[in-house]
């Protein structure tokens, strides 16, 4: 059930994830590492889902390790180019940052690693999850005149 819930993730993950490259300026050619990126976790969640029935807890385990690694390096790739057009890009670079370690994690340590998959994945997702939610309010702040989400707190009521 793990390698199907995993092929699933990291296929429909990709496919989000290259769709968002193509509604990018494609002028300015930052889409690039985000299409890369999204057809690496495609590739891989096809492959996942393919062989799932004869892959072994210590393949599944490589090949979660792989993709978290090059998300990782196309996340921090990402994160370096839109540095001088958002404020917050840091929050992506530390998501980047945390799927690298958790693919490092796992290849340096495979035994324990594969003994403990499903808690390292869980706590790998809830980390990056809560990342991507900061990251998204963050960007979603962009919108506003000067950048930052207005204080509602201390706002005279309207009447």
């Amino acid at each position: 059930m793990l390698v199907a819930l995993f092929g699933a993730y990291a296929l429909f993950n990709g496919i989000f994830t290259v769709i968002e490259a193509f509604s990018r300026d494609v002028s300015r050619e930052r889409w690039r590492p985000l299409l890369f990126e999204g057809a690496i976790g495609s590739a891989i969640g096809v492959v996942t889902l393919i062989i799932g029935p004869w892959l072994t807890a210590m393949g599944l385990l490589y090949l979660i390790a792989f993709w978290a690694i090059m998300t990782g390096v196309f996340e921090i790739i990402t994160a370096i180019r839109l540095r001088h057009e958002i404020r917050g890009e840091w929050l992506l670079a530390l998501i980047a940052i945390l799927s690298m370690a958790f693919g490092l994690l796992l290849v340096s340590f495979p035994a324990p690693g594969a003994l403990s998959v499903i808690l390292i994945i869980g706590a790998f997702a809830f980390a990056t999850g809560a990342l991507m939610i900061a990251l998204a309010f963050k960007l979603r702040s962009l919108r506003r005149p000067g950048g930052e989400v207005p204080d509602v707190r201390h706002a005279a009521p309207s009447h």
